[in-house]
């Protein structure tokens, strides 16, 4: 980020407005390049497909000790951009924010995503927060019009398809 010198600004002071020359603001550059060719990224058809994925982005040590969160980024063409993580716990839980979700699905031009999260338990089923986050995600993303397509639950053994169980909202 660069500075931006402006001419003046205007300060509140007490019960006064005064002016100040010389303010500086950020100034904010976005940009993207993608450096794989489109025969390059995998193309995600199915839930497997995207859990293969998923796991195969995984910390094997990890795992089975805490529980993370990522998701797959994907273009109109249901091609992975790539995968992030957006966060990384304790034992049972990890705190996922939206606002981390999304910004990096509009900095990677993500069109959808498939939400992932490991259970380190090896337990298929997912839990009531589970099924919350998913929701609330899908809702944020139906404003910013990136889609929800599913969400996996990953384990060592394998997985649960939000999708395949017919538990998307």
């Amino acid at each position: 980020m660069h500075g931006i010198c402006t001419p003046l600004a205007w300060v509140c002071k007490g019960d006064h407005m005064s002016v100040i020359s010389d303010f500086k603001a950020a100034q904010i550059q976005i940009s993207y390049r993608n450096r794989q060719s489109l025969e390059q990224m995998p193309v995600i058809t199915k839930s497997s497909d995207a859990y293969n994925i998923l796991k195969a982005s995984w910390d094997e040590n990890k795992l089975e000790l805490v529980e993370q969160f990522k998701i797959i980024l994907m273009d109109n063409g249901n091609r992975c951009l790539g995968v992030s993580e957006i966060s990384s716990g304790g034992i049972s839980s990890c705190i996922v924010d939206q606002r981390i979700v999304f910004a990096t699905a509009l900095k990677g031009r993500a069109v959808s995503l498939i939400l992932g999260h490991n259970h380190p338990s090896g337990r298929l089923s997912p839990s009531q927060p589970d099924i919350r986050l998913t929701t609330r995600l899908c809702r944020a993303g139906e404003i910013l019009d990136i889609k929800i397509l599913d969400h996996i639950i990953v384990t060592r053994d394998g997985h649960y398809s939000f999708a395949d169980e017919g538990m998307m909202p």
